[in-house]
């Protein structure tokens, strides 16, 4: 189920900029699952994260490597 809905919210995000910015301006993917959910869609960061690499509609999803912080 919650693969269904991660699905259709990269397929409702290719076509609404304004979403497509907000996501992509996130930090985490738990941060894209939050937006996710305000909007009514149900899945977990850790759901997104696995599909790192795959294409839906237009939108690959991949994972942003960012590097810790060193004192």
């Amino acid at each position: 189920m919650a693969l269904d809905q991660l699905k259709a919210f990269l397929i409702k995000m290719q076509d609404d900029e304004g979403l497509k910015s907000t996501v992509l301006s996130a930090s985490t993917a738990d941060d894209v699952a939050k937006i996710a959910a305000k909007l009514g869609y149900e899945f977990s960061g850790d759901e997104l994260l696995r599909q790192s690499g795959k294409k839906v509609g237009r939108v690959t999803v991949s994972k942003q490597e960012t590097p810790g912080e060193y004192n």
